[in-house]
Parts: C-alpha cells; structure tokens; sequence
C-alpha cells in the first residue's frame, strides 16, 4: 500500500498548518506548568491541545479514505485498507 502524508499539497499545507500551530500551543501548556500556573488552566488548554490533534486526525484520515483508500479498493485489496483503518479505530 502506497505510504505518505497526504498526497494533496493543499491537504499537506493545512496539516503543516495545523500541526504548527498545536506545536505553539503545546510549548505555552509547558511554560505553564513550568511557571506553576493553575492547574485547572492547564487542563483548559490541553483539552484544547487533543482537540485540535483530533481534528488533524480527521483531515489525515478523511485524505487518506479518498486517496490511498480510494485507490487500494480499485485494485481489489479492500479486505487489507478496511482492517489497516480498523486497527487505527481500535487505538483511539
């Protein structure tokens, strides 16, 4: 089965984006805890964190059923996508 992420540049871009972006947020969550602040803040803002990897998980996965999905299903392999996405499922 074809390997990468993801095949479209525009889907790439926004992952790139995204992911960027979480990384901001993650080193402020590690600045608080390092500044002490209160913990109730911390866990705003890491809810806030795993929100947004859920919904980059989204558009990984939502390009990967119509690429490499897509295209694994048109040569007979749909037994080997549909298990490879259920093993996924099965982590979350």
């Amino acid at each position: 089965m074809p390997r990468g992420v993801p095949r479209n540049q525009s889907v790439q871009r926004t992952v790139l984006h995204r992911l960027k972006i979480t990384r901001g947020h993650l080193d402020r969550v590690i600045a608080m805890v390092e500044s002490g602040q209160y913990c109730i803040d911390v866990i705003h803002q890491s809810a806030a964190i795993q929100s947004a990897l859920k919904q980059i998980d989204h558009v990984v996965l939502k390009n990967h059923m119509e690429t490499c999905v897509a295209n694994a299903i048109s040569r007979g392999r749909k037994d080997e996508v549909i298990s490879e996405i259920m093993k996924v499922m099965e982590k979350k």
